[in-house]
């Protein structure tokens, strides 16, 4: 890894955003460095949960601007993809990180250690929670470099926050502060900059401790997914099939006789081998 680091401990892996002297500014090799970290989360079963962090003063200053002006110009005359519909396009490189980890089989902490704007505050839109340092500041600058919104935020945002909080960030590109996230719902906790990490520890920890790997993993996809269905149907049809396919695996019988017996469950089923399909006849899957 040249853009970021990352470290595995008693379950906890923590992918650190690593370009300090640039403010962590997000450049095509994170992007692609992200991508390949969090396939390697979700393919290590001793992985619990994910916290996403940055180096040094920052936790990412945006996208790397060292191109100047012309920085988008040479962006947008290239090509990496097709999309959906098979138009072939320079594909937003933070809206790829964000769809894999939307994807992501292991929860998502954002411990937001310092400046956090464009592309460092919508990637953290796809964590299950932001944790954030009390003097952070934050911005969905795009509009006021001429831009538009990009990492999926245009249909994440509106989903964390009330709209018309969304419309002031995003049409005024203000920066904002962690105060301000935190009361908008933005973000779940305030810490002091010394203590973020060990609390993001201790709250993945805490997520993930008594829970079965599988079911854990299930319910993240089922309540991702279930943001953009557009019947309660949708949930039921795939609530029914997890139940089903879950009631009749090892961990069921595990957690409910642990239940009985008064003791601590230890779950046998693992990611990487017994993950129920609910949901690729029903729902589209997340390309990047």
């Amino acid at each position: 890894m040249e853009h970021i680091s990352m470290s595995i401990e008693d379950g906890i892996a923590v992918i650190t955003l690593d370009r300090p002297d640039k403010l962590n500014a997000f450049t095509t090799t994170m992007e692609n460095e992200l991508i390949e970290a969090f396939d390697s989360t979700d393919a290590n079963d001793a992985v619990r949960a994910v916290i996403l962090t940055g180096a040094g003063r920052a936790f990412c200053a945006g996208a790397d601007l060292s191109s100047g002006a012309e920085t988008f110009s040479e962006w947008s005359a290239e090509s990496n993809g097709t999309d959906a519909d098979g138009d072939d396009l320079r594909r937003d490189g933070g809206g790829r990180v964000v769809l894999r980890m939307f994807d992501s089989l292991k929860p998502i902490i954002a411990a937001i250690n310092g400046p956090a704007v464009g592309v460092g505050i919508t990637m953290t839109l796809a964590a299950d929670f932001r944790l954030a340092a009390d003097d952070a500041r934050m911005g969905f600058v795009f509009n006021r470099r001429g831009l538009v919104p990009e990492s999926c935020s245009s249909w994440l945002l509106p989903k964390l926050v009330p709209l018309q909080r969304a419309l002031d960030w995003i049409y005024s590109g203000r920066i904002f502060t962690a105060t301000e996230a935190f009361s908008a719902g933005l973000v779940y906790r305030l810490h002091s900059r010394e203590d973020l990490l060990g609390e993001a520890t201790a709250l993945a920890h805490s997520l993930t401790r008594d829970s079965a790997p599988v079911s854990v993993a299930l319910s993240r996809q089922m309540i991702w997914r279930m943001l953009g269905v557009e019947h309660p149907m949708v949930a039921h049809r795939v609530e029914s099939i997890g139940i089903n396919a879950r009631g009749a695996q090892a961990d069921v019988r595990e957690g409910v006789a642990a239940f009985l017996e008064k003791r601590e469950a230890v779950f046998p089923d693992r990611c990487s081998d017994a993950m129920p399909d609910l949901f690729s006849s029903r729902l589209p899957r997340p390309r990047w």
